[in-house]
C-alpha cells in the first residue's frame, strides 16, 4: 500500500489513497480536486525537503467549523477571569491518488462526472520588487498633478470669507455685559 507524507496548514499527515483527513481551511468549493505539491515522503522515498515530481490528489469533500474550544483564564484570589471560544474553520478531503514522476491527477480518479477546477496547495509565490517601483513610480506621476490644484483652489476659498468677512461688522465682545455687578436686593 502506497503511503505519502504531505504538509499542509502548517502540520504534516501521512495520508494513503481513499483517506479521509481535516486539515486547516482551503479557499476552494466542495468537489474540487486539490493538489499537495509539498510531499515529504513517498514510499520510504525521502525528499531533501521536498520529493521532486511528487503530488498527492484529493476532492474536497467539505469546508466547516470545528467544535468550540473553550478558553479559560483565571488568576485565584485576584477576581481575574475571562472566558472565551474558537472555533476553527477545517476542510475534509478525501485522497483519491499519489502521484510520482510529475504525473498530473486525473479527474476520474476524483469520481466527480463533470469537470472540476484544479486547485494547487502550494506556497503563495512572492511578489517581484520590479513590479513595486513601477507602481510607486505611477502614483508618484499623478500626485503632484493634483497637489497644484488643490493649492490653487485653497486661496479662492480664503479670499472668498475674507471678502464677506469685510462686509459685516464685527461683534462686539460679551466681556463688557459681565464686567457690571449687580446691585443686592432687600
Amino acid at each position: 500500500m502506497t503511503f505519502a507524507v504531505i504538509k499542509t496548514g502548517g502540520k504534516q499527515y501521512k495520508v494513503a489513497a481513499n483517506d479521509v483527513l481535516k486539515i486547516e481551511k482551503l479557499d476552494a468549493e466542495a468537489g474540487t480536486i486539490v493538489t499537495f505539491d509539498q510531499v515529504l515522503m513517498v514510499d520510504g522515498e525521502v525528499g531533501a525537503p521536498l520529493v521532486e515530481g511528487a503530488l498527492v490528489a484529493a476532492e474536497l469533500l467539505e469546508t466547516r467549523k470545528q467544535k468550540t474550544v473553550i478558553i479559560l483564564k483565571k488568576n485565584r484570589r485576584h477576581n481575574y477571569r475571562r472566558r472565551n471560544g474558537h472555533r476553527q474553520l477545517l476542510s475534509t478531503v478525501r485522497i483519491t491518488e499519489i502521484l510520482t514522476g510529475g504525473a498530473k491527477p486525473t479527474i476520474k480518479a476524483a469520481g466527480v462526472a463533470k469537470p472540476t477546477e484544479i486547485v494547487s496547495e502550494a506556497a503563495p509565490a512572492k511578489k517581484s520588487a520590479k513590479a513595486a517601483p513601477k507602481v510607486a513610480a505611477a502614483e508618484t506621476a499623478e500626485a503632484p498633478a493634483k497637489a497644484p490644484a488643490k493649492k490653487a483652489a485653497a486661496p479662492k476659498v480664503a479670499a472668498a470669507t475674507e471678502d464677506t468677512a469685510a462686509e459685516k461688522p464685527a461683534k462686539k465682545a460679551p466681556a463688557a455685559k459681565k464686567a457690571a455687578p449687580k446691585a443686592d436686593k432687600e
